[in-house]
């Protein structure tokens, strides 16, 4: 037996152990006072000194089993110092003693006791372990663990079973692998369903499948608890079809489900969107008797919503009773990833209404809700929450604030919600240069590339694709084929696709398109949305020769492509190439193919206003068509002449005219002027497709005319049109 000191020399020796001091005994400071010298006088040991030592000892057993069974902490210890004060060895009781602190949940008392019992049994240790491991002090387990090998005692199965955990919790991959090897070599049962399933999950949560499966098939008598952390382990790193695989065999073996099996085999078939296998578990967990606990119920509409299946997640949600936070958080950011903003935020304020209060995931789908809809009144309500609750500082809600206000056009407010995060992050940075990329701010992004550096980060994949976009979109060709080679020869990076795409939309929005198509030669397997952007770049620029080459490329690869089909028609069309026009139409005609009409859509007071070109039947349609036409005999006072070359059908001029003026954004525009005719606040817009160069020169004249600023967000970027002008310069 070591005493203290040689203890702790012992342990500065090993080169494994972590020096940490062991607790100082403090009972006897902490509760001799006169109340409790009255309890031992008082006490019924006491008035009776003859009791045999056996009857104390009992009396004194079952004292701290009534500790127990009342959970005092505080009972227990005064029952200890009447022990001590008495002169009764209170050691002889020191399994028992330390049994009552782990289960009051005074670990520190306990290992006092534990340090001075003079000989001390295999299943102390293992209560002290596991006290370590269920207050997740895994190092402290760990440990005492080392220790055990010291003093001569070997572990047991049970040891074993807990240890594993603590292994697996503090990442020591050599050292859990040592401890198998231990037991392999001690003749331990390590095919003990106990051990067994430890084991899988230790391997599983260090990501070495193999060996997990190993040990699973190598223990006869399978239980719920090692299927399960199997399913757990293959679920955790994407291979849901193993854990259905591993499912089905427990089925097979007649071993029944928990809820916990469901929720992970629910969340494997909700990653490979296999709806049909998570019907039938939802039927399974039914007739199982689970459909009840909130976290099985959690799980079903989560699966339902990853496959797409949203009215049966909404059902399934509807039959939780008492939704909790992590209920409620994963309806929400489902209905977002479904495309269903505006119920997911509906759901949102039934949360708060609910007395509900959301956490930081929550507030990031409910923003990223804001972002899609650019309702930015909302968005900033929501801010006002983030704040309250102390979340601004957190780093995926700060993510979420950058990214909102960066698609409602405030660059300024993007900004600020990235300069009130503490430590700087990727994430937050990455979405800020995303934020000055949609709105034409290409210095500032090249200016927050060069100062991540001094900020101790190193650029990735994305923040390329974000700053080459800021390029794009403020003509920095230059300053973009920098970066692009500089990102080139850096050994860190490989380039992907979505890099070329950037610099092919680059140099072809420039006009360099000989130079974008040599960068698709450079390509492995160039996919369809190269080709379509420089397709687009060739449209831009007239260049019908190198379009049609490049549409039969495109074409080879995918017979009834619907974008390039489009691309090909709208450039026949704008060098009055009518019958390869209908030749184009023909084509997405037969394969079933339809062009997405443009919209337009507006956020006035809370309500949602949509449009659609040639759109009056608003119920304020003739106050809208009687403020267009004043509109457009102003700005043609200040030299607007409708561009009919856009107009891709054959048709007189007048008829092309008046096709351009109703254009879905110029009605939006018209219609906000006149809902807010004595306002000065900025007018927001928001189309599905790029704005048409028509409109955009409509929309600038029409900012200088009613002094108002207009910010409109398009398919590809913002464009701030204020007295005249716009933010990306005439340039997307």
């Amino acid at each position: 037996m070591l005493c203290g000191k040689s203890w702790a020399k012992k342990m500065r020796t090993y080169p494994h152990s972590i020096r940490v001091p062991f607790p100082r005994r403090i009972i006897h400071r902490t509760f001799q006072s006169n109340a409790l010298t009255r309890i031992h006088q008082t006490s019924e040991v006491t008035k009776t000194p003859t009791k045999s030592f056996k009857e104390v000892a009992k009396y004194y057993a079952s004292s701290i089993q009534r500790c127990i069974e009342a959970e005092s902490l505080e009972d227990l210890r005064k029952l200890q110092v009447q022990m001590m004060s008495c002169g009764f060895p209170h050691l002889s009781l020191g399994n028992k003693l330390i049994k009552g602190y782990l289960k009051c949940g005074g670990i520190e008392d306990a290992r006092v006791v534990f340090d001075d019992l003079p000989n001390r049994h295999s299943v102390v240790w293992n209560s002290m372990i596991s006290g370590y491991i269920r207050q997740r002090r895994s190092d402290d387990a760990v440990l005492l663990y080392r220790r055990m090998f010291f003093e001569g005692v070997l572990p047991d199965e049970f040891t074993l079973s807990v240890v594993f955990k603590g292994f697996s919790d503090l990442g020591f991959v050599d050292e859990g692998r040592l401890a198998h090897g231990h037991a392999v070599v001690l003749g331990l049962d390590v095919g003990n369903v106990f051990v067994g399933s430890a084991l899988v999950d230790m391997y599983a949560k260090f990501g070495q499948m193999g060996n997990s499966r190993r040990v699973a098939d190598c223990v006869v008598e399978k239980d719920v608890v090692l299927f399960t952390a199997l399913i757990v382990g293959y679920g955790q790193y994407g291979e849901d079809g193993e854990a259905l695989e591993v499912f089905r065999c427990m089925l097979k073996q007649g071993v029944k489900a928990n809820d916990y099996t469901f929720a992970s085999v629910l969340a494997s078939c909700g990653n490979l969107a296999d709806l049909r296998v998570g019907m039938m578990i939802h039927g399974l967990t039914i007739k199982s008797g689970f459909e009840s606990v909130v976290g099985s119920q959690t799980s079903v509409l989560t699966m339902y919503s990853k496959c797409g299946s949203i009215c049966d997640s909404l059902r399934a949600f509807e039959l939780v009773s008492n939704p909790n936070q992590v209920t409620w958080t994963s309806l929400i950011s489902g209905l977002v990833q479904n495309n269903e903003e505006e119920i997911a935020l509906s759901k949102f304020c039934k949360m708060l209404s609910s007395s509900t209060l959301p956490n930081s995931f929550t507030l990031s789908a409910a923003l990223a809700a804001c972002s899609s809809l650019a309702v930015l009144d909302q968005g900033r309500q929501l801010h006002t929450i983030v704040i309250k609750l102390g979340f601004d500082s957190q780093m995926f809600v700060g993510a979420a604030l950058i990214n909102f206000y960066g698609r409602c056009g405030c660059v300024e407010f993007a900004e600020l919600a990235h300069d009130s995060l503490g430590e700087p992050d990727m994430v937050p940075v990455n979405t800020l240069i995303h934020a000055y990329a949609q709105n034409g701010c290409g210095r500032e992004a090249v200016e927050l590339l060069h100062r991540m550096q001094d900020m101790g980060l190193e650029p990735n994949d994305v923040t390329l694709v974000s700053v080459l976009s800021a390029c794009c979109n403020s003509r920095l060709a230059d300053e973009g084929c920098q970066i692009f080679e500089s990102f080139r020869h850096n050994t860190n990076m490989q380039l992907t696709t979505d890099h070329y795409t950037c610099m092919v939309d680059l140099l072809g929005r420039v006009g360099r398109l000989s130079e974008a198509e040599k960068l698709i030669d450079e390509v492995e397997s160039p996919d369809l949305v190269l080709w379509r952007t420089l397709l687009n770049a060739c449209k831009i620029h007239g260049d019908t020769a190198r379009s049609e080459r490049i549409m039969n490329s495109v074409l080879k690869l995918l017979p009834a492509d619907e974008g390039t089909l489009v691309l090909s028609s709208n450039l026949y069309a704008s060098v009055g190439n009518w019958s390869q026009v209908l030749n184009m139409k023909t084509r997405m005609r037969d394969a079933g193919l339809k062009k997405n009409p443009g919209m337009t859509w507006i956020d006035i007071d809370r309500e949602i206003h949509t449009f659609k070109a040639g759109y009056f039947s608003h119920p304020n349609g003739e106050d809208i068509r009687d403020t267009l036409v004043d509109l457009i005999l102003k700005v043609k006072q200040l030299g607007y002449v409708p561009d009919t070359s856009l107009v891709l059908q054959e048709m007189d001029e007048d008829l092309k005219e008046k096709t351009l003026y109703y254009h879905s954004e110029k009605i939006a525009i018209a219609f906000a002027l006149w809902k807010t005719s004595c306002r000065i606040t900025p007018i927001r817009i928001y189309k599905n497709l790029r704005v048409c160069t028509d409109c955009h020169t409509w929309i600038k004249l029409v900012s200088k005319v009613v002094g108002r600023e207009i910010i409109a967000r398009d398919a590809k970027r913002f464009h701030h049109f204020k007295n005249g002008s716009c933010s990306c310069q005439d340039f997307w």
